[in-house]
């Protein structure tokens, strides 16, 4: 039989390679290590990567940082392998703040610094710089990623100093940030309003600016990462009396929203974006009483078909999803007393 030619060993075979595999494949040869380092391939093996069955869970603790994979029969985490931070950090001192296609975007707390990091390679890259961009304020400030029309990573800052709002995109393709307009209502400015992590659906970057938890403003802001353009649209029609919460979620590329309302007894909606309205796509029984402070650390993740409502501490409710399965684990801020986020393994660099 004839060999195959190294452009389909390349591009048809080792794209579909684990990742991990794909750096070991990198010392064959000379030819290979190039190859496998080009853009074309890489944007390739990450489309093939973005499934189930590559997706991890990261947690950190006071003292180590794990990587489990996600038994999806048992609806539970794997064996895990501990993951050494390769920049300098303190104990328990790097928040998470967004992922997209197995990057990070991390925040040295003791530093206030902001990163990009694949935790599968180890590569990771600082964005701060002497001008005193880079620079993340919890409470104050949001954080999305996304990857424009043109295939370039870019981070989304959203920056209230002082009553001022400042809007910076990051290119990892020029390596700098630079200042784009944001006119928006000036309540927004105020820190009693609290912005979420941007979650990139669609070509578009989609923020909660919620001005708190009972009785207060909910709005949605939507930022187009081609145009540069933002917009608002209104939250889901949820009660306004008790709590109100929402969670952005990517869905195959549909935005929805986990909708929290209630106040003894809560009730979760599952809504999805079509336009600029809102859709209920089912609703959950109501969980019975719980406390306040399981409340304020309510998750959510959807995997394997079944809609999993979740604290710090543990399951709390499991549902049946009455739809087609989610082929998607929704990344969550805590899982179980850990920080920690979901993200897929790839060989996506943080730097070109």
């Amino acid at each position: 039989m004839a060999d195959l030619p190294t452009h389909t060993i390349v591009f048809e075979i080792l794209t579909r390679l684990p990742a991990k595999d794909v750096g070991r494949s990198k010392s064959v040869c000379k030819q290979w290590y190039a190859l496998l380092s080009t853009q074309d391939f890489v944007k390739i093996h990450c489309s093939r990567s973005v499934v189930s069955s590559n997706q991890r869970v990261l947690l950190i603790d006071d003292l180590t940082c794990s990587v489990h994979p996600i038994i999806f029969q048992s609806n539970d985490y794997g064996p895990s392998s501990i993951v050494t931070f390769p920049f300098h950090h303190q104990n328990n001192d790097v928040s998470i703040l967004s992922h997209l296609n197995g990057l990070l975007c991390v925040c040295l707390n003791h530093t206030y610094e902001l990163l990009l990091w694949n935790p599968t390679t180890t590569a990771f890259k600082r964005l701060s710089t002497p001008d005193s961009h880079g620079f993340y304020i919890n409470n104050l400030d949001a954080i999305g990623l996304y990857v424009d029309a043109d295939d370039d990573y870019k981070v989304l800052h959203i920056k209230r100093r002082s009553g001022v709002l400042g809007v910076y995109v990051y290119s990892r393709e020029v390596d700098s940030w630079r200042n784009i307009p944001f006119i928006t209502r000036q309540e927004y400015l105020s820190p009693h309003f609290n912005w979420s992590a941007g979650t990139f659906c669609g070509g578009t970057l989609y923020f909660t600016v919620c001005e708190c938890w009972i009785g207060g403003t909910n709005v949605v802001i939507c930022f187009d990462v081609n145009s540069e353009q933002f917009k608002e649209i209104s939250f889901p029609p949820v009660p306004s009396n008790g709590m109100v919460q929402g969670v952005l979620v990517n869905v195959k590329n549909v935005l929805h929203m986990f909708a929290s309302t209630g106040m003894f007894e809560m009730t979760i909606d599952l809504w999805t974006l079509q336009g600029d309205y809102w859709i209920k796509v089912l609703s959950c029984p109501p969980i019975p009483p719980i406390s306040l402070s399981l409340w304020c650390d309510i998750t959510h993740y959807v995997t394997n078909g079944n809609w999993f409502v979740m604290t710090k501490l543990g399951k709390l409710f499991t549902i049946e999803m009455d739809m087609k399965p989610f082929e998607c684990f929704y990344p969550v801020s805590w899982f179980r007393g850990f920080k920690g986020a979901v993200f897929v393994e790839t060989i996506v660099s943080p730097s070109i």
